[in-house]
């Protein structure tokens, strides 16, 4: 889970850098969704990085159960960002 955050998280960094350095604001929620996604993504590795460190068994459940959700949440994401951006291309 930490490695697919990780990697996640770098390409949706090149996505939002590659938007500044373009001026593409032809659609708002292509940015909106990308941030959205970097918050769910970091946050999703502090909580599974934390799930890892801990020695407690249940809290490190709890932890990785959140970090799954936010991956999750951070899929819908980038997918919603990749239709925009399919739509627009079309």
């Amino acid at each position: 889970m930490l490695n697919a955050s990780t990697n996640l998280l770098g390409f949706c960094l090149v996505i939002i850098t590659s938007l500044k350095i373009s001026k593409f604001n032809h659609s708002s929620y292509l940015d909106e969704f990308t941030v959205g996604a970097i918050l769910c993504l970091m946050i999703s590795c502090a909580f599974s990085f934390l799930a890892i460190r801990t020695n407690k068994e249940k809290l490190s459940d709890k932890l990785e159960n959140i970090a799954d959700i936010l991956f999750f949440v951070a899929l819908l994401c980038i997918s919603l960002a990749v239709c925009i951006v399919s739509i627009d291309v079309v």
